[in-house]
């Protein structure tokens, strides 16, 4: 079992930047294909990037590719995503998940853990 936990959300302003990072507890992550999600008030939780245990396979949506980057450090059980340029349409409460398979999926049915959330709110 694995227990995942969001920090670094908050409320920033249009274009202004933040990191949100999750941490592990439980069994190691390493092996294991993570992600995060998020999800807009009245609308379905949306991919927004995944790595795979090796770091080999990185997969961004479109609506964030060169805005947002994910990283992982395996070492301390925690995975991170950078952040910048944000838009008011970002604002989202955001998961992070964890798939045992290992690899990056864009789904989010082949996920297996899922953390609680953190609140991004980005003012205009």
């Amino acid at each position: 079992q694995v227990q995942l936990v969001e920090s670094g959300g908050g409320v920033v302003q249009a274009g202004g930047s933040l990191r949100l990072s999750c941490s592990a507890s439980g069994r190691t992550f390493s092996s294991y294909g993570l992600g995060w999600f998020r999800q807009a008030p009245g609308k379905e939780r949306e991919f927004v990037a995944a790595i795979s245990w090796s770091e080999n396979r990185i997969y961004v949506a479109d609506s964030v590719k060169g805005r947002f980057t994910i990283s992982r450090d395996s070492a301390k059980n925690t995975m991170f995503l950078q952040m910048n340029s944000l838009k008011p349409e970002d604002t989202a409460v955001y998961y992070c998940a964890a798939a045992e398979s290992g690899w990056a999926p864009r789904n989010s049915y082949e996920y297996n853990f899922w953390g609680q959330g953190t609140q991004v709110t980005v003012s205009s």
